[in-house]
């Protein structure tokens, strides 16, 4: 019987299983790459607000602390949106008739909330606590990058699993200590030093002594930390590490500073913090 096939069919079929393969692996590696891309994870994309809100401006140049607009983000899972009345606190007094502003005097006159559109917006099947991390050391910046930078928001990181997962192997790298949590530390101190008259939210007084404060830089306390080293060292006093509670020591590398705070915050092991239940609840 006559061969049906050339020999040099043996060789075809073999390159076409190869090239099949190859293939194959060249649109999983492109995925993957589409996947991590910021055509996906909207990473460093400008989302635009309406009223447009720098934060440039609040948090870089007025020195405004996180926590005056983000009320909850010490004590909750959701950091929590300011409401109008925060920003008229100070916009009732200044930029009064600012027609950009106008949103925010109809959303008080009418007791409506403003829509801001969502910046870090994780899938519903993630759990994510800010209260823990914060109250486990771990700073603004780290998950928000250098907002008091960005004249309109972005989404600074990628917001992916690894990126998490990143941090949760290694914590240590992470953490800092408690007074270095925010970047910028900056109304919120400095009303301390307001006379107990104007200290009651809403009045006149207060409004007027906050803008003072504004303009006062010398009582805005600016903060943008950087690790330890030998020319910034960084000095921590343990308040509930077992066994050193009341001790003060002084730091020069990150390291050792980390290894120190994961004592002194019961940071969970790397085994534990990076099981599926940590974030999939």
């Amino acid at each position: 019987m006559a061969q049906i096939f050339h020999r040099s069919a043996n060789s075809l079929a073999r390159f076409s299983i190869l090239a099949v393969v190859f293939i194959l692996v060249a649109i999983g590696g492109a995925l993957s790459e589409l996947q991590r891309s910021s055509y996906v994870t909207r990473q460093n994309e400008v989302r635009v607000q309406t009223p447009p809100f720098s934060h440039q401006h609040h948090v870089g140049g007025l020195g405004i602390d996180c926590r005056y607009c983000h009320t909850s983000v010490e004590v909750t899972n959701f950091a929590g949106i300011p409401p109008t009345k925060t920003c008229m606190n100070c916009h009732s007094q200044i930029w009064t008739n600012a027609p950009m502003l106008e949103p925010v005097r109809a959303s008080f006159r009418e007791g409506k909330s403003l829509r801001w559109q969502r910046v870090h917006d994780l899938p519903d099947f993630v759990y994510f606590d800010h209260g823990i991390h914060v109250a486990k050391g771990v700073g603004c910046n780290s998950c928000h990058g250098d907002v008091d930078n960005m004249p309109l928001m972005t989404q600074s990181k990628s917001l992916l699993m690894e990126w998490c997962l990143d941090c949760h192997r290694a914590p240590d790298k992470y953490v800092r200590p408690h007074q270095v949590v925010p970047e910028r530390s900056g109304m919120l101190e400095a009303q301390k030093d307001l006379p107990p008259e104007h200290r009651d939210e809403g009045t006149i007084e207060r409004q007027q002594a906050e803008y003072a404060l504004f303009n006062a830089r010398d009582q805005v306390f600016n903060v943008r930390y950087q690790p330890p080293s030998a020319f910034n060292p960084i000095t921590v006093k343990f308040e509930r590490w077992k066994g050193h509670e009341g001790e003060t020591s002084t730091f020069t590398d990150q390291a050792s500073l980390g290894r120190a705070l994961i004592h002194e915050y019961n940071i969970r092991g790397p085994k534990e913090i990076t099981s599926c239940n940590t974030c999939h609840r």
